[in-house]
């Protein structure tokens, strides 16, 4: 293990993925969600599988023991990544951010309801105060009627969020599940290939010619979605887990930088407590997996074998 390197992947790995987000709200006004889906999707399939025939796994890249497994996972996950972008298109960068965030507070709940994890009060109390942070950002968005046209877009778009967050998690509760039975690559690969395949049911719904700079930016959405995804994996050879998930967070710093300096964005007070509630708590479970990981390997080494 190389901490070090580990932590500077994944920083690199958060970059990446804040450039796509720049990329993706850039084009929104104009290219649906579902057509810029499908470029993100796309133009990483080639990507990862220059990584996979580079790291000699392209074989079990392609290989799976639970094909359905994988649907259900694209399924979620592509319109997770809808939501998603749908979310960058109506709010200021930071504010998608901050409430895509909420994705790992769910994710414990969902965990304990569908996989049978066992959830203590520590944890739970983190889920009900980054609950709560969520609740701060979403306020200002949540009385719709008295507001002009554009609020109410801003308004579906924190929904939009909301939502990609929810099944974000879901989808993370897939992934568990495909752990157990199926390689790293093959879980990255067959996302790639079913979010594109799931993003072409949407032509029929409008999809525009883009221009050159749009076609630019999408472009450069796949590349950088499929550099982040490839610097993530990379990220946890070298470190656990638990060393470099809090490096997450520096999405916020890229958010509020990228935000203000390209968009012109400025977070509000609401957005920035909430969002400080919400890290607060996704840094507390992360910190208290860790706690749970290092109980269970010392109960491990003290058990007698066999």
């Amino acid at each position: 293990m190389t901490p070090l390197r580990g932590i500077t992947l994944k920083i690199l790995s958060v970059l990446a993925f804040s450039l796509m987000a720049i990329c993706v709200k850039a084009v929104a006004p104009h290219v649906p969600p579902g057509e810029t889906v499908f470029f993100r999707a796309f133009i990483a399939l080639p990507l990862i599988l220059g990584w996979l025939a580079t790291t000699g796994t392209l074989r079990e890249g392609l290989t799976t023991r639970y094909p359905m497994g994988h649907v259900w996972r694209g399924l979620v996950g592509t319109a997770a990544m809808a939501f998603n972008f749908m979310a960058l298109g109506l709010l200021p960068l930071p504010e998608a951010t901050t409430l895509g965030y909420a994705a790992p507070l769910l994710t414990v709940i969902f965990a304990a309801m569908f996989l049978g994890e066992e959830v203590r009060i520590f944890r739970l109390t983190a889920v009900f105060v980054g609950l709560i942070g969520v609740v701060i950002v979403l306020a200002p968005r949540l009385t719709m009627l008295s507001f002009a046209s554009a609020s109410k877009l801003e308004t579906v778009g924190a929904f939009a969020a909301l939502s990609g967050a929810m099944l974000t998690a879901l989808a993370q509760v897939f992934v568990r599940k495909l752990v157990g039975t199926e390689k790293t690559g093959a879980i990255v690969f067959y996302f790639q290939l079913t979010a594109s395949l799931l993003a072409l049911l949407t032509l029929p719904f409008g999809w525009v010619v883009p221009t050159p700079l749009e076609a630019a930016l999408l472009l450069g959405a796949g590349i950088f979605g499929g550099l982040g995804q490839i610097l993530l994996t990379q990220s946890y050879r070298h470190a656990p887990t638990s060393v470099v998930a809090p490096f997450d967070y520096v999405s916020m710093i890229f958010a509020l930088t990228f935000g203000y300096l390209i968009f012109g964005e400025v977070p509000t007070g609401a957005m920035l407590t909430g969002a400080a509630l919400i890290v607060a708590a996704g840094l507390f479970i992360i910190w208290r997996e860790r706690q749970l990981g290092l109980q269970r390997g010392a109960r491990r080494v003290l058990t007698p074998q066999g």
